[in-house]
């Protein structure tokens, strides 16, 4: 969905440019046009043509506004239009209807922070709409399309190809959401706090470091003095390197803290959610200072 949307941005974009630069070429032929037709006379007479010169270049700048606040207007009417043909998520609905974390997502800001109370402890979940700027897609995605391709191109045959093929479809015709880091904080009072940095992905949560700070505002302020402090705490291990039994233990405690398969699909959907809303978003506040 993320990349449909974005493929169908850039497409009146790319034209627009077309049609700027077509309309900035023919003002320049315009302009020559008429420097060469100029009387000997006129062209003598700075005075008038300093005044003529001004006029030019000022409406030509009222007509580059009124041109692109009316592309801005199209480019909202087409981010309305995909609102309306794409409903909320069931992944979305369902987790605002049932889950026990309450959702902090303010306009303009790039971060979403899920909280919530589990006996005494407090339970925050940050993740960002950075990371679809940010994504890159696995090296691995492309290393498993060139063994497909050479696999095609050392006699496969037509009808495995097909199976396989029918195959993914069975899986998945959607294409896969964008990954999503989340930090995840689980602290207790004067007790510290655990910071877990976690990967959704594929409706499951993906456990990549774990940290323990004394001061829980070393896993939540990004001050440049507890950001410093924070890297100097020892780190642990890569959760990866631990005891296999103790990764299991510590995915089932994130578990029954809600840290879930539901939180997996959700975080990543509503991430492509809200890039959809802040765009817009960013759209009519260009708009609005363009049109001042």
């Amino acid at each position: 969905m993320m990349s449909l949307r974005t493929i169908a941005r850039s497409a009146p974009r790319a034209l627009a440019r077309a049609s700027t630069t077509s309309t900035l070429a023919r003002c320049q032929r315009t302009t020559s046009s008429l420097l060469s037709a100029r009387p000997a006379s006129l062209l003598r007479t700075q005075q008038v043509s300093a005044f003529s010169t001004s006029l030019f270049r000022r409406a030509a700048a009222n007509d580059v506004d009124e041109e692109l606040s009316a592309k801005l207007a199209s480019e909202i009417e087409f981010e309305n239009d995909v609102k309306q043909n794409e409903p909320l998520p069931a992944s979305i609905k369902d987790f605002l209807d049932n889950s026990p974390f309450k959702v902090e997502d303010v306009l303009g800001k790039e971060d979403v922070v899920l909280t919530r109370s589990y006996g005494d402890e407090k339970i925050t979940v940050t993740f960002s709409i950075a990371d679809l700027h940010n994504y890159e897609p696995d090296m691995m995605e492309e290393d498993q399309a060139l063994e497909d391709e050479l696999d095609l191109e050392g006699g496969r045959s037509q009808q495995n190809q097909q199976e396989a093929e029918a195959g993914e479809d069975l899986e998945g015709g959607d294409e896969a959401a964008v990954p999503c880091r989340l930090n995840i904080v689980v602290e207790k009072a004067n007790k510290g706090a655990l910071n877990v940095e976690a990967l959704a992905q594929d409706g499951t949560i993906v456990v990549e470091n774990l940290y323990y700070y004394a001061d829980p505002k070393l896993a939540h302020s990004t001050d440049a003095n507890a950001v410093h402090a924070a890297q100097d705490t020892y780190p642990g291990p890569p959760f990866g390197s631990l005891d296999e039994d103790l990764q299991i233990l510590m995915e089932r405690y994130l578990e029954e803290r809600g840290i879930n398969q539901a939180l997996a699909i959700f975080a990543p959907d509503y991430v492509d959610f809200k890039e959809q809303k802040e765009y817009t978003a960013w759209l009519k506040n260009v708009k609005g200072f363009i049109d001042a």
